[in-house]
């Protein structure tokens, strides 16, 4: 799965959308004291009050916010023994029934699955949606109108979204009718729709089309999958985050160059990782093995590589030298994000292509971080004097 086809499904999550039709909505309240169903409600979608769902679209599209391996993970299935009822069989049969009572019914064992060795802190609303959106056969011109013959694919979908609740706070209210301040108790707990806690998207989607062998996960935080979710619940692979996989790559060219390395050694490798994403061609994000690696850190001016080497430094970090890295997970965004140096005195944020003119000096027996600017460096709207070292 890659951004633009989870953008293209974020992007229907609208009322009243020619490109999205949802059938039913089921909400089912988790008591915290006893871990167990208190309530269940199964709707027509198009029944509920708009207001009712213009709230769910809200969460539906929150759910689906967030960068691929940070927030949203694509997951393989596991492969489960029949009579385990692994959640593929389940989410699957679930998919294909016209039944909206076997759909109910299926997605009551999703949610047994869900409390299973889990207690949840607060009252919990687990909510599942069931229905369809629809994609071009062709893709066409952003700028080019879309054509009333344009073939439609219809994708059908479910989506569920994990949202904890809140107790109402006391409140000081004003009557306008009987002009008094008025002392407000609401015992009723407040669903959390803007920031839901976790939830998945079945089926994902490859190349294009939907499939059902994976799913689409969507923690509530970034970098903070609930790996027990991920492999009780759904019953799919571990996932690796994106902060993760950077960790690896340090910790692979650490192995190979060692702990130390000059600010343009640095940036160039992130330059080359960077040229890597700008010139792949194919759809899937590019990945980097043991290979890719070794060329990197050659072509930025690291001495000693070798295939070796590099591999060796798989096997230490891994343990698996046929493991390929993310290039996007590696190397900040050069639009947008900015790389921290972190000193005692001051954390300094350098853009990734402005690294190069950033040095460690040895300045009287003491260390110094020296930039190089090419104008006057102003602080509070006063402009620094320059010294003469």
């Amino acid at each position: 799965m890659i951004k633009k086809e989870v953008a293209y499904i974020r992007k229907q999550f609208k009322l009243d959308h020619e490109r999205l039709s949802i059938y039913d909505i089921l909400n089912v309240y988790i008591m915290k004291e006893t871990n167990e169903i208190y309530h269940f409600e199964r709707t027509p979608f198009e029944l509920l009050e708009r207001e009712k769902q213009e709230l769910h679209m809200g969460n539906f599209k929150k759910l689906l916010a967030g960068d691929l391996d940070q927030k949203l993970f694509e997951l393989k299935f596991q492969e489960q023994p029949e009579s385990d009822k692994p959640s593929q069989t389940l989410l699957h049969q679930a998919l294909v029934t016209g039944d909206t009572e076997e759909w109910h019914d299926l997605m009551l064992l999703l949610v047994e699955k869900m409390l299973e060795d889990t207690k949840y802190e607060r009252d919990t609303v687990i909510t599942f949606v069931r229905g369809q959106y629809y994609k071009p056969t062709k893709e066409r011109n952003e700028e080019a109108e879309e054509s009333e013959n344009d073939e439609m694919f219809a994708n059908p979908f479910i989506l569920c979204s994990i949202n904890s609740t809140e107790p109402q706070r006391k409140t000081l209210m004003f009557d306008y009718v009987e002009r008094e301040f008025k002392y407000n108790v609401i015992v009723d707990p407040i669903i959390k729709l803007r920031s839901p806690e976790q939830g998945f998207f079945y089926p994902s989607v490859t190349d294009g089309f939907s499939d059902v062998n994976r799913v689409l996960y969507c923690a509530g935080k970034v970098n903070d999958p609930n790996q027990h979710f991920i492999d009780q619940v759904l019953n799919a692979e571990k996932t690796v985050t994106a902060l993760e996989e950077r960790a690896i790559f340090e910790d692979i060219v650490k192995e190979i160059a060692g702990d130390q390395l000059d600010a343009s050694t640095i940036a160039s490798v992130y330059e080359e990782i960077q040229q890597v994403i700008e010139t792949h061609e194919e759809e899937e994000p590019p990945k980097l093995d043991y290979k890719d690696v070794e060329r990197v850190l050659t072509a930025s001016g690291v001495e000693n590589v070798t295939t070796e080497r590099v591999e060796l430094a798989y096997q230490t970090v891994i343990d698996d030298k046929n493991y390929e890295i993310k290039a996007s997970s590696v190397v900040p965004k050069f639009t947008s994000k900015s790389i921290k140096i972190d000193t005692k005195v001051a954390t300094i944020s350098v853009s990734p292509q402005d690294l190069r003119y950033v040095k460690q000096v040895n300045y009287h027996g003491k260390r110094c971080i020296l930039i190089e600017v090419d104008e006057d460096a102003v602080i509070e709207g006063f402009t620094l004097n320059t010294e003469e070292l």
